[in-house]
């Protein structure tokens, strides 16, 4: 690749990659998606939430890992290439696709639908046109202004999550006591409900894997990625499961009218209609943070395919040359709103974990094997690069399957694609496999390597 080609550039810090990943994780999803989380799980959110958040800590630990050792964007796709072999890399960057491309149509459609039953006389497509049209725009012009815009924004969401667990505490109080046990486990809970809904819950949880396609516009990404993988993780999941339990005890059970706008009803119980509806608004102002966020790594990933040749590199591999922006990328993600306008919240949210369940899976496995390859000529602990990660893989397998047979089925027909066009590729595997340049036009291609 040309030095004269524009290239990414490093201006995030810590803070910055901590408020891209939560802004992506939207806290006030919790809000958005209780109602479906608690009627899967037979009214114990806070349970689904807990189980969601330990097993996706495990694959954090190795998305750490990882992101330690190989700083560049690409997420999963880079690590399966660099350890277990570029035919790999391509299936997980495919199935990676399907996750990348469905997360911005996800967050556009979740915003619409809350301004929608807010103000019904606007259609959801409506709303989809304009959250799509915004955020594309600011990621246009530039990662300087999306950061700030995005540090706003994570800061209004952590601020609406907190004011509505108030207003619950207060409703609470003066409530009859309720048995607490009864939101963690009930009469009609059972495992594979629970574990089910937890499988659903998971999509909250993907912020953190997110920011990994921000390694090459981070400083010193060998350090702050791990750390933020980790971060977002604990601050997300403390309050996910915290914000479902008080939830879950002003609507014990799991029935609803309309379970994917339980949350604004809940808003309407606890502090009454005027306080519901500047929630509401003030909720969505803050989702366009997350929809931000998401086509920002969205279209970073796109990138880092067009650049290898696996996707049309004149579309995908671009930067503009005055923001150094992928502006098609960005485009083609903006336009995924129009499949939006065919799905509903839980089968679009289904599609999306199948490619990430996919995808944390294989990197559990890559950390074996890198410490497999490297356990001879390198002090590596085996709790923490084969217990670990095995714990993980088996969980996000395990979770994989607990996915609707709907998701399973078109992530396997993806899956399938994929493997076709990598045959095409490589014309039956006698041609190498499209790999990317690795080496980020700012950082020493010899820069030693650090472990957590």
């Amino acid at each position: 690749m040309s030095t004269s080609e524009p290239q990414l550039k490093r201006t995030l810090s810590l803070t910055s990659v901590v408020a891209f990943g939560l802004s992506y994780m939207a806290p006030s999803l919790v809000m958005v998606i209780f109602g479906i989380i608690a009627a899967a799980s037979s009214g114990t959110a806070p349970t689904a939430f807990l189980i969601a958040t330990l097993a996706v800590l495990l694959t954090a630990l190795s998305y750490a890992r990882m992101a330690g050792e190989f700083p560049e964007s690409g997420s999963a796709y880079s690590y399966a290439r660099r350890v277990i072999g570029a035919p790999v890399g391509f299936l997980v960057g495919w199935s990676l696709l399907l996750d990348y491309l469905f997360l911005p149509m996800v967050a556009w459609l979740t915003q619409s639908i809350y301004l929608n039953a807010q103000y019904p006389d606007v259609p959801i497509w409506v709303w989809m046109l304009i959250n799509a049209g915004l955020t594309t725009g600011v990621n246009i012009l530039g990662v300087v202004l999306s950061d700030r815009v995005n540090k706003i924004m994570a800061g209004a969401a952590m601020l609406i999550v907190l004011i509505f667990a108030a207003y619950c505490i207060t409703y609470l109080a003066g409530q009859p006591s309720r048995p607490v046990g009864e939101a963690w486990w009930n009469a009609d809970s059972t495992v594979g409900g629970v574990f089910g809904a937890a499988a659903i819950a998971a999509y909250s949880y993907l912020g953190f894997d997110a920011v990994t396609t921000l390694s090459e516009e981070t400083k010193d990404p060998r350090r702050t990625i791990p750390r933020a993988v980790v971060l977002i993780i604990a601050i997300g999941g403390a309050l996910f499961v915290g914000v479902a339990l008080l939830m879950q005890l002003v609507h014990p059970g799991g029935a609803f009218d309309d379970p994917q706008i339980a949350g604004y009803t809940l808003s309407i119980q606890v502090g009454g209609q005027e306080f519901a509806d500047w929630t509401n608004m003030a909720a969505i102002i803050a989702g366009f943070g997350s929809g931000l966020a998401v086509q920002l790594s969205s279209s970073r990933l796109l990138f880092t395919m067009g650049r290898d040749g696996v996707l049309p590199r004149k579309v995908f591999g671009v930067l503009n040359r005055k923001t150094r922006t992928p502006v098609y990328a960005l485009l083609v993600t903006g336009a995924m709103c129009f499949v939006g306008l065919g799905f509903d919240l839980t089968l679009a949210t289904s599609f999306i974990n199948f490619g990430a369940f996919s995808a944390f899976t294989v990197v559990n496995v890559c950390v074996v094997a890198h410490y497999l390859r490297n356990r001879r000529r390198r002090r590596l602990n085996p709790v923490t690069h084969v217990a670990l990660p095995m714990a993980g893989a088996g969980v996000t397998l395990w979770m994989l399957t607990q996915l609707s047979g709907v998701a399973l089925t078109a992530g396997l027909l993806w899956l399938a694609a994929g493997f076709v066009l990598l045959l095409w590729l490589t014309r039956g595997f006698s041609r190498p496999t499209p790999a990317m340049n690795l080496e980020s036009a700012d950082r020493p291609a010899a820069e030693p390597t650090r472990t957590l």
